[in-house]
């Protein structure tokens, strides 16, 4: 009886005492560019520890924009910058935002990349998932074909065929024959230029070999 009597009381003087508060929240505030979903931090410091140039590649909804980065203690310093923008001088009036324009951009970034003696570097997608076939992979095989030598799957890259633009010239083909209208309006920007998007492989090769005659 005196085991229970006592055990009744430590619950007792337990149940009495004042819990302790706390003050502030209770969970950790993600940094500035996390929360707007620019910097992932965790593969940011597995990027530096690895010491080597990163390739940063950041395509949008309008364009491709490429970097050769190296990071320092006071901050980063940028060696180069492409924008698929650039890709205008060479000849390429038409959208700066598909595929074949993602690989020109590579394609030309890294070709002044070398004009930099950088020969090699890591690539850095940023807080973008890495699904095989994308913009970021066709601008990292760009850079590749270029010569500069950064480590990466194949099976992650985009077919040849589909860098050259021939799923552009197969869907245009097939919607000037079942929709002329849908076919004016989704390829609008080509007719603006007065180029058609059935001579988009024609046109890559064009641009492709400016590059390489005047970098």
């Amino acid at each position: 009886m005196s085991t229970r009597r006592g055990k009744r009381a430590i619950r007792k003087k337990r149940s009495l005492q004042q819990k302790k508060r706390r003050f502030g929240p209770l969970y950790r505030v993600p940094f500035r560019r996390r929360r707007e979903m620019k910097t992932d931090y965790q593969q940011r410091k597995r990027l530096l520890k690895s010491g080597k140039i990163r390739f940063v590649a950041r395509p949008s909804n309008k364009q491709v924009l490429v970097q050769f980065v190296e990071s320092k203690v006071g901050g980063d310093r940028t060696f180069t910058q492409t924008r698929s923008s650039d890709l205008k001088k060479y000849g390429w009036q038409i959208t700066t935002s598909n595929l074949p324009a993602a690989y020109l951009t590579g394609y030309l970034a890294g070709k002044r990349a070398l004009k930099l003696k950088i020969k090699e570097a890591i690539l850095d997608i940023g807080i973008h998932t890495p699904n095989p076939g994308t913009k970021i992979f066709a601008t990292l095989k760009g850079v590749v074909d270029a010569g500069v030598e950064i480590p990466c799957n194949e099976k992650m890259l985009p077919s040849e065929d589909r860098i050259k633009g021939e799923h552009i010239k197969s869907y245009a083909k097939i919607l000037a024959k079942e929709d002329k209208e849908k076919y004016n309006k989704h390829f609008s920007k080509y007719i603006e230029v007065n180029v058609k998007p059935e001579d988009i492989p024609n046109i890559f090769k064009e641009t492709k070999a400016k590059i390489d005659t005047t970098e």
